[in-house]
């Protein structure tokens, strides 16, 4: 009966844990299943059982999703292959969009349980007037994930080293608020609790100060959850309508049918899938709400591998720019200002393998365009119409016919690159499916396979082409130095949240004793990001001077609101205590609250702007490039070619 209980109790948690096996085993799945892992073991915290069993729920899920559309799409698009794979590349979008959905609904969880956490250490606190006994309390509920946390930060609080235990859980917290917590506490074990001017609990001030900073952050986060929920989306759904647009238009119009089938519509297909590719991947990194770390394993990553080959090793580094050089300078520093982990070897890795696949997918593209227009000439019926009428059934069977008889002389002359009209009009004579022709329609007829013979001839990969796939190749080059200065754009844009944060940072350190300036800028740099490397600097120089380093921090930045920080800690290094030198922070603190909910406003109103303008960009090419401007031209091109004939008829 027991046995019997554990396992009814149990058997999900084993389907789960077995499942997570055979995911990281599968090749497809593998990627996926790796990094869902990468960003749940950071939440979970050394917790290999939940992060496995989480990850596996996850990638379970998505399948439960994936595998009846692929069945579907692969049983309604068997008959056409292109359709087939623009609805498996919105699939991969709509994966992507499902399982970064799933985790960045976790972290928030988990961010909405912190705030009921600390709201429960205010009372332990209220008891029991001890850090350690307070985090210990609230570490008892089970009911909350983030339990796991004030657990980890007990055993730090009571370890022999926590400062070094410290720093380590710096490396792994999931987010800023808890190394706040993390820190606020051991500083109070450390130097003990005082009174604040009105007789409130120092500590508990500090608590309800990053409470308030995370309550700014969730609301910052709904919003811009609602405001990209749908955009991922729809940049990506373009590829959905590709075909029936070109269906319709076909049905409707039928002068369009050449332009559709033939070169000109293969080639507005991958520019429409490669903007849409562009725009989604564009919006997600939009979308980035300082949650969980969603970047790559950087210790081991396919660029450090492909780097360690003898002569990719040797080719890199020719192309490197040399250490002190303005180039490298300038990479130096856009890596720096996109906070980016690539080192700049790998940098170049990639913009070489981006220039390689440029090239090979362009070689590929005009290799296909020569098969398409050779299919073309070979299966498109021989019968002229445009605007003014369309084939009946009846004039569309004849027409196939006669394709298909001329195609019996294109196969024959398809390699004879010296063959004349004048062979092929002899043959045609003595031709009986021709029995009945008129001596103009035996030229006519002569010079249609002719020239159907001199497109075929032509379809090879020429000089130009080879040009233009190196010019690709070129601009492919570029594609991650431009996904950097995105990325950098979207850092400047979080400059002034930022600077908030360290604002509430000095407000909780100012007040506990023994607390320097330099223990600021080391917390300063803890929290950073868009400022972690001059703050980093001036942290390693300032032993040698600590007004000379932060003169050079002031140098090297340029956000007014961080110059003043800057400027109020070299008045705390000589002149007036840290209390004093930040007085303003404490007096004026519920206008800086205002302030930064009012610059949070302004974050997701450019956030929103911006996602808008790329998510709804494949659409807008979807109908005005693929549907109205092709219906447009062509139009206008039958109907003054057929005003033309109608012209001559008259004369």
């Amino acid at each position: 009966m027991v046995e019997g209980t554990k396992h009814s109790k149990y058997s999900m948690e084993i389907f789960y844990q077995k499942a997570y096996i055979y995911y990281v085993q599968i090749p497809v799945l593998r990627r996926y299943t790796l990094k869902i892992r990468r960003r749940l073991e950071i939440i979970n915290l050394e917790d290999e059982y939940l992060t496995r069993k989480q990850t596996a729920q996850m990638i379970t899920k998505a399948l439960l999703y994936v595998i009846p559309i692929t069945i579907a799409i692969i049983a309604i698009t068997k008959s056409n292959v292109l359709l087939m794979a623009t609805l498996m590349i919105f699939e991969i979008f709509f994966i992507e969009t499902l399982l970064s959905g799933m985790v960045d609904k976790k972290d928030n969880q988990l961010l909405r349980e912190q705030v009921e956490m600390f709201s429960e250490m205010r009372h332990a606190y209220h008891e029991f007037n001890l850090v350690e006994e307070a985090v210990y309390e609230v570490a008892q509920n089970d009911e909350l994930e983030v339990s796991r946390q004030a657990e980890k930060i007990y055993e730090i609080l009571i370890s022999d080293d926590p400062e070094m235990e410290l720093e380590k859980y710096y490396d792994i917290a999931p987010n800023s608020f808890l190394k706040e917590f993390a820190g606020i506490s051991y500083l109070t074990k450390e130097f003990g609790d005082r009174k604040d001017k009105d007789g409130a609990s120092l500590y508990l001030k500090n608590l309800n100060n990053i409470t308030q900073e995370m309550q700014i952050e969730i609301l910052k986060r709904d919003k811009l959850d609602y405001v990209f929920q749908s955009l991922s989306l729809i940049a990506a759904l373009p590829i959905l309508f590709i075909e029936p647009i070109k269906s319709w238009a076909v049905s409707q119009f039928s002068f369009t049918t050449s332009f559709y089938d033939g070169v000109g519509g293969f080639v507005l297909q991958v520019a429409l899938i490669i903007i849409t590719y562009a725009c989604y991947m564009l919006t997600r990194k939009l979308k980035d709400n300082g949650s969980v770390n969603t970047e790559r394993d950087m210790q081991n990553p396919w660029e450090e591998k492909l780097y360690k080959k003898k002569p990719i090793h040797k080719f890199i580094n020719m192309i490197l720019p040399k250490p002190g050089t303005k180039d490298y300078r300038l990479k130096v520093r856009l890596l720096k200002d996109a906070a980016s982990k690539l080192k700049m070897e790998w940098l170049y890795v990639d913009r070489c393998m981006y220039a390689i696949a440029g090239f090979l997918i362009s070689i590929f593209l005009f290799w296909q365009v020569h098969n398409l227009q050779i299919a073309y000439i070979y299966e498109q019926p021989a019968a002229d119409y445009d605007l003014l009428g369309s084939m009946s059934e009846k004039d569309e069977v004849k027409a196939r016919e006669k394709t298909e008889h001329r195609n019996i002389y294109m196969e024959k002359y398809e390699n004879e690159l010296g063959i004349t009209k004048e062979v092929l009009l002899d043959e045609i004579l003595e031709d009986e499916f021709y029995s009945g022709y008129t001596e103009e329609e035996y030229d006519e007829e002569a010079q249609a396979i002719y020239d159907n013979l001199l497109v075929v001839q032509n379809q090879y990969l020429k000089a130009f082409e080879v040009l233009i796939s190196f010019g690709i190749a070129g601009a492919a080059y570029f594609i991650p130095i431009w996904l950097l200065m995105f990325q950098k754009i979207m850092r400047q844009m979080d400059m002034e949240n930022e600077v908030m944060q360290f604002q509430t940072i000095i407000l909780m350190l100012m007040k506990i004793e023994r607390v320097n300036v330099e223990m600021i800028l080391e917390w300063l740099e803890r929290y950073s990001n868009i400022f972690r490397e001059p703050i980093s600097k001036c942290v390693n120089n300032f032993e040698a001077g600590g007004w000379e380093a932060l003169e050079e921090l002031k140098n090297d930045v340029t956000f007014p609101q961080m110059i003043r920080i800057v400027e109020s800690l070299q008045s705390a290094v000589e002149k007036i205590p840290i209390r004093q030198a930040f007085d303003e922070l404490d007096t004026e603190r519920a206008y800086y609250q205002e302030k930064r909910k009012e610059s949070n406003e302004r974050l997701i109103s450019r956030k929103s702007l911006i996602g808008k303008v790329i998510g709804f960009a494949p659409m807008i090419c979807l109908f005005v490039g693929y549907l109205i401007a092709p219906l447009c031209v062509i139009g206008m091109l039958s109907m003054t070619e057929a005003f033309a004939n109608m012209s001559t008829m008259t004369v």
